[in-house]
């Protein structure tokens, strides 16, 4: 049989399946197809009515794509009584569309060897463009496999990717999806950042789309890589200190408009990993950031009273609490120095809340009525001797700042 004699079979006609088979039929090669559903292929444009069993499709075909939803799915219409494999003629391959784990992959590739048929693993994409020989094919699997069915899958596909062995195809689609659901969530994020600060959405869309309307800089990173995988180093030193100050300025501004933006956060923690350079020595930006909050919170050069790194625990309390925690947004400062006075008391601690409450007076969170107030509420739940410490310890600041006026 010549590779314009190749039959194309296609069980499952949903969005990507009814596609393909589209596809197949405008391209020539009239597919033999099947789905659930007997009346899936009528508004199929030149796609035959279904056979009754998958197994009728593979016994009429050369190469079968399978497009169903999940690996149990896939279990059934391979390997099923009335299944392709149960109607396989020899040689027969089968194309699985389907984004599935790759222990399955291996799984089904084994399950057809056993009866002497070809499998290729196929991730695709873009889903929509399925009926308009609009999508790339992501293939994994032998070369000779891949070599006898290329006539079909390019009878559909508008590209045709062959990734690697068994697996790569699958790997490659599900890398992929982290890209575009990724991205997804980052402009979600994107998107309330710029409402918050009181900017139409579509606005932040025009000057995206208008300043790259090709989509590069989502895979620039990508190609500026060299070809051993890795971004050379000097680039990568040149990128950084413009990576961290921009992703600085994005988390400053969420922390005052009270906006969360987790995947922003993660990019900003591992700005040298996403470009190659080794781990810093200590984490400048996150002790910069946390000891501008401390001097925020405790009141100005606070912070320069630390040494440059005296102990783990300093250097996490310096680069995660109060970088991390202390920042975040729906809690401002005043909120999270009532909640630190509340377990501070309940520790009968005079000296930590002397210093909570000189950072108070100095930011005029809480005047001396309110503090002394909050003392004798407090009592009633951390108990009297604490309360006289937290006494203590209110009455002592106090004291200072009158002192130091």
């Amino acid at each position: 049989m010549t590779q314009q004699q190749l039959r194309a079979g296609v069980v499952g006609l949903g969005m990507i399946g009814g596609g393909v088979a589209v596809s197949l039929a405008r391209s020539g090669r009239i597919p033999a197809v099947y789905d659930i559903r007997p009346d899936a292929a009528d508004a199929l444009t030149g796609v035959p009515a279904p056979f009754d069993s998958p197994a009728q499709v593979a016994r009429e075909s050369d190469v079968v794509m399978v497009a169903v939803v999940d690996a149990d799915q896939a279990r059934a219409v391979i390997a099923g009584p009335d299944g392709v494999l149960a109607g396989a003629p020899p040689g027969l391959i089968v194309v699985l569309l389907s984004t599935v784990a790759l222990p399955v992959v291996r799984e089904l590739d084994q399950l057809c060897a056993e009866h002497g048929v070809g499998f290729l693993d196929c991730g695709v994409t873009p889903g929509d463009k399925a009926a308009e020989n609009g999508m790339v094919a992501i293939l994994g699997g032998d070369d000779a496999v891949v070599s006898t069915a290329l006539p079909v899958l390019q009878a559909w596909a508008k590209k045709v990717v062959h990734c690697g062995p068994l697996g790569a195809g699958m790997a490659t689609k599900i890398a992929r999806n982290v890209v575009t659901y990724g991205s997804w969530h980052t402009v979600t994020e994107a998107a309330a950042l710029a409402a918050a600060a009181g900017v139409d959405p579509a606005k932040l869309a025009e000057v995206i789309e208008s300043a790259d309307p090709q989509g590069r800089t989502l895979l620039q990173l990508l190609h500026m890589r060299g070809a051993d995988g890795d971004l050379p180093e000097e680039l990568g030193r040149k990128i950084e200190p413009l990576m961290t100050k921009d992703l600085a300025a994005a988390r400053d501004l969420a922390a005052e408009l009270g906006v969360e933006i987790p995947l922003a956060d993660v990019a900003r923690t591992y700005v040298r990993e996403t470009l190659g350079l080794p781990p810093a020595a200590s984490n400048s930006a996150a002790r910069d950031r946390g000891l501008a909050m401390m001097d925020a919170v405790y009141g100005p050069d606070f912070g320069q009273n630390l040494p440059d790194s005296a102990s783990p625990f300093t250097d996490t309390t310096v680069e995660h609490l109060f970088a991390e925690v202390w920042t975040r947004p729906g809690l401002d400062i005043r909120d999270r120095r009532l909640l630190v006075l509340g377990a501070t008391a309940a520790l009968g601690r005079p000296d930590l809340v002397q210093i909570q409450v000189r950072g108070a007076l100095a930011n005029h969170e809480l005047t001396p009525d309110q503090l002394r107030e909050a003392t004798l509420q407090l009592a009633y739940y951390v108990g009297w001797g604490n309360a006289t410490a937290t006494h203590q310890g209110v009455e002592a600041a106090l004291a200072d700042t009158l002192q130091e006026k």
